[in-house]
């Protein structure tokens, strides 16, 4: 009997898009799922293909109880994070992170699973200032705008390229901002998408970025598995594009009005400080914006995946499809 690949956070975004995969491709999968975490998408993913994952409550970082957890499984997707770009406190976020990095590549060390791949961001990887997109090989050099998140997942892949260094079979991929159905909670890329539709963005700022199709990022996880180089770093992503452009076709799509009144860089900042104040200070809720986050964004945030087409097949969605596909999952889920 085949062993199961284990996939922490697998009620997730990207965790349940990999769940989704690995049942279709007939492979046993043990989900192991956050303590309290919603469960809709994983419980969607089920209905969709007529299979179950084995599911396991445990706390990531946990040694004793992701060891358990682990036994028998032939291989680990490490999947499990914090991606918010602003919380009220934020030592969670670096606990899960961090600390539930090294937690769980520990218990896949005890329970000698053949494979692990372990999911870390294009956050974790600088940017160029020749509008040459950035590749593997790029350095780390956002310091001056990095927000916790990705300075958590800057930390974590370091964790995780160690255990590769010391021996453990593991694998990297660094996806991009994804985009499709089932974004539950939403995560900061749905909330654009939200924000857009519901007509709460103003107008738009310089910068740009790279968006990927979340049933694409699936894909390049399971062929991180099968064919990435122990050690390597693999980026999932796809289409390079300015704000403006991607608010167009959001709202081309979407139906809504497209926001169109330049905004300078320096009022975008502002606004999103302020926005960011307030929510510190005064609502204690998740603001639309953050300064950080908005300095990221107006940078070129492009990236080059030449190397995961290469090495992994990784496809290329076409990125109307992957909008069409997160708006009709939105609204199905009255969310806008």
């Amino acid at each position: 009997m085949a062993k199961p690949a284990a996939v922490t956070g697998s009620t997730g975004f990207i965790g349940s898009a990999v769940v989704r995969r690995l049942l279709e491709d007939g492979r046993p999968v043990r989900a192991l799922i956050e303590p309290g975490a919603n469960t809709v998408a994983l419980d969607e993913v089920e209905r969709e293909v007529g299979r179950t994952a084995d599911r396991s409550t445990v706390d990531v970082t946990d040694v004793g109880a992701m060891t358990l957890a682990l036994s028998g499984c032939e291989s680990l997707f490490h999947l499990a994070a914090i991606y918010k770009t602003w919380m009220p406190d934020p030592t969670r976020l670096y606990e899960v992170n961090v600390a539930g990095t090294v937690a769980t590549l520990l218990a896949a060390q005890k329970a000698a699973v053949r494979r692990v791949v372990y999911t870390s961001s294009i956050a974790a990887i600088g940017l160029r200032d020749d509008g040459v997109p950035s590749d593997e090989e790029t350095p780390f050099n956002l310091f001056p705008i990095a927000n916790e998140y990705i300075l958590s997942k800057w930390q974590s892949e370091r964790v995780a390229l160690k255990f590769a260094q010391g021996g453990l079979p593991l694998v990297v991929v660094n996806p991009s901002f994804p985009f499709g159905p089932r974004d539950v909670a939403p995560t900061p890329t749905g909330h654009i998408v939200l924000t857009l539709l519901k007509g709460q963005v103003p107008g738009v700022t310089a910068g740009g970025f790279n968006c990927v199709d979340v049933d694409d990022v699936a894909f390049g996880h399971v062929a991180a598995e099968e064919k990435g180089r122990v050690g390597e770093r693999y980026l999932l992503a796809d289409h390079n594009l300015t704000l403006k452009e991607f608010f167009a076709q959001v709202c081309q799509v979407g139906q809504v009005k497209t926001p169109t009144l330049p905004l300078p860089s320096s009022v975008s900042a502002a606004v999103a400080l302020g926005f960011e104040l307030w929510s510190d200070h005064v609502s204690h809720r998740e603001p639309r914006a953050t300064y950080r986050s908005i300095r990221y964004a107006q940078r070129q945030a492009f990236f080059d995946p030449a190397k995961a087409r290469r090495e992994l097949g990784l496809p290329s969605t076409p990125l109307r499809t992957s909008i069409t596909r997160a708006i009709e999952w939105f609204r199905a889920a009255k969310m806008v």
